[in-house]
């Protein structure tokens, strides 16, 4: 084996996995191998090749585990990666294989005991990972540099003299939507709630990294939404990005940092429900409990947080809702982000959310679960495979009479937004909590407590 060096007796070993975040071999057991998995799988669909399909990764993993296959072989590196960790495999496998923690384990294998990347590479992955999503005032800053650039007429003009197409930024640029005017700072503002039956009510919203920069006003709407149906709503401080990005790319303990550092942020609110806008966010922050499940200090308490966490769609659809008053008369299709409806299994919610807008017509469009090809920065570092799902995306959405194409994650918001624009879709691509808001009157008709207002306000909360 390519990895001969003996582990330390406190560390795990499995055939060819060694060290820390080894693969559960309980889990890598419990494939059958049935196959039923195949028809979900977005690689398997567009290669037809068994090796690109969660069946065939998951015999990699166990061959791996049983010292049949190096750790280091190129087919085992990439079909890890390739996969888009879209967990559409285990809404469908009938014997509840939890393939996602698979996947990102052997991804971490693959980080430990790999030779170093160049050194421009590990340049570039320190700065993404390590400084720009592992801190929320750095990504501020960053997309307050990117907000200029969009607002200052230097985006008309690169894109006028051919700049990004000589540096090769033009498709990626592309990708970039109009960025929120202000970011959602935490601590900064909050929303009280709108009470018809005297209780009182709380709620914390987890702000991201980009739902609280890029789509902040989505973070706002959605707040708004909260409070219209009986929850005093704030953005606790403290909070980090949510690590998810890190756990795709096996850097674990990366993760189990930003993990530790929102736990601390949202403990000292009890059991209050803790509100996300982001798919992808909120099934990470679900599984915190599996994050630092070997944390002595963190175990339980993470375990305690992950309870409390509750997609925004999810969380309103648990609630005799408040009828929205203002008729939003639009025919929408909805696009299933996959970190939603396979890794939550979230996906009635939305649509009885949608189903409540007096005047909304909504046509549901072909494969709306299959993934669309954003995948975190998948569609960054696999460009070719995430626009073949993204165009197939597209293309469905093209055979809807639908306006507006209506989503619950970030990435998937981008992807389809450019997609589109490759294809000559003219729909308008939206979030679910927009369009509530909008039929609750928007921002004219509530307004959030800002700045030291809002910090006053918030001391006198629980844990204030």
């Amino acid at each position: 084996m390519a990895i001969a060096a003996e582990p330390d007796a406190d560390l795990l070993r499995l055939g060819g996995f060694s060290g820390h975040d080894v693969p559960e071999d309980d889990l890598l057991r419990a494939c059958v191998h049935c196959g039923m998995c195949l028809p979900s799988c977005p690689t398997y669909r567009l290669t037809g090749q068994e090796m690109s399909s969660p069946r065939g990764r998951l015999w990699l993993m166990r061959a791996v585990a049983d010292d049949r296959l190096d750790l280091l072989d190129p087919l085992f590196d990439e079909q890890m990666y390739q996969c888009l960790n879209c967990r559409a495999c285990e809404a469908v496998c009938p014997s509840g294989v939890r393939y996602g923690p698979l996947v990102e384990a052997s991804r971490a294998q693959l980080e430990q005991h790999r030779p170093p990347r160049s050194l421009p590479a590990r340049v570039l992955r320190s700065a993404l990972m390590g400084w720009l999503f592992a801190d929320a005032p750095h990504f501020r800053l960053a997309i307050g540099a990117t907000r200029f650039y969009q607002r200052s007429g230097l985006q008309k003009l690169a894109r006028a003299t051919g700049m990004l197409k000589l540096l090769r930024m033009d498709e990626m640029e592309a990708m970039l939507p109009p960025i929120s005017r202000k970011s959602l700072i935490p601590g900064d503002e909050r929303w009280p709630a709108d009470r018809t039956d005297g209780t009182v009510r709380q709620a914390h919203l987890f702000n991201g990294c980009i739902m609280g920069t890029v789509f902040a006003n989505v973070n706002r709407a959605a707040a708004r939404v909260v409070a219209r149906n009986g929850a005093d709503i704030d953005v606790p401080v403290g909070q980090q990005c949510c690590g998810a990005l890190q756990v795709h790319a096996g850097m674990m303990d990366d993760a189990r940092m930003l993990a530790q550092r929102n736990i601390d942020a949202f403990e000292r609110f009890g059991d209050d429900p803790i509100i996300v806008t982001a798919a992808g966010c909120g099934a990470a922050l679900k599984e915190y409990g599996h994050l630092l499940k070997d944390d002595p200090a963190y175990a339980a308490r993470a375990a305690r947080f992950s309870a409390r966490v509750r997609d925004v769609n999810e969380y309103l659809a648990e609630r005799d809702l408040v009828p929205p008053p203002v008729a939003v008369r639009k025919t929408v299709t909805y696009q299933e982000p996959c970190h939603l409806a396979h890794a939550q299994r979230i996906t009635a919610q939305p649509r009885k959310l949608l189903k409540s807008i007096r005047g909304l017509q909504l046509v549901e469009m072909k494969e709306s679960s299959l993934c669309c090809g954003s995948a975190g920065i998948y569609n960054l570092i696999r460009k070719e495979m995430a626009d073949e799902l993204g165009d197939r995306k597209a293309r469905h959405v093209l055979e809807t009479s639908a306006v507006e194409v209506i989503t619950a994650n970030p990435g998937c918001a981008m992807q389809l937004r450019a997609s589109l624009q490759r294809n000559g879709g003219r729909a308008r691509v939206r979030y679910l909590v927009e369009l509530l808001d909008e039929a609750y009157g928007g921002a004219r008709t509530k307004r959030s407590i800002v700045g030291r207002a809002a910090r006053a306000a918030k001391s006198t909360l629980p844990g204030g």
